[in-house]
């Protein structure tokens, strides 16, 4: 039996990926997590429709699986990303605009409270989390280095976002 050091951690699930699981390491901590529903899917592809077009030149917006990795002990794979055009063309980036996570009953917990923790703490601007199930909207953004809750929208509801760039979306479980 060898032995993983942590930093090597990340390389070992590179390698080992293609399970159908997803693998994240926080601080030597595993967090795997099932393959996302077709309601998660809906939700997200819907999301990614609406942040692509308005989307400007010197910001990408991208899906999992890119990984943001703010330090060596931390690789997280948020649902969707909006990262500065040079970053973009990397599966690992370490600086991010935006970070989506959608929300489902097996991640709850993690995305309202580790990852929020962690993306509040790595500073990242903007965080919004997608309830896939009850079709709502939270977005947190960055004030004095915490997160302020903007706003919640629920199903059918408009958000305009300033941050990371100007744009309206829309609360639904389908495109439009």
């Amino acid at each position: 039996m060898s032995s993983i050091k942590p930093r090597d951690l990340p390389a070992d699930l590179d390698a080992a990926s293609g399970k159908g699981l997803r693998h994240e390491v926080v601080d030597g901590l595993l967090i795997v997590s099932y393959p996302p529903s077709s309601v998660h899917q809906q939700a997200l592809d819907n999301l990614f429709a609406q942040l692509t077009g308005p989307c400007p030149e010197h910001l990408e917006v991208l899906r999992e699986p890119t990984d943001f990795r703010p330090s060596d002990q931390r690789r997280l794979l948020p649902d969707l990303l909006v990262v500065p055009s040079e970053e973009s063309t990397s599966r690992r980036v370490a600086q991010v605009a935006l970070v989506v996570e959608v929300i489902q009953p097996t991640t709850r917990m993690v995305d309202q409270l580790l990852k929020r923790a962690l993306y509040e703490e790595t500073g990242v601007p903007a965080y919004w989390m997608l309830d896939a199930e009850e079709m709502t909207l939270t977005v947190l953004e960055m004030e004095g280095g915490r997160y302020v809750e903007r706003a919640v929208v629920g199903e059918g509801g408009v958000f305009e976002a300033e941050v990371p760039f100007p744009v309206r979306v829309g609360v639904s479980r389908s495109r439009g």
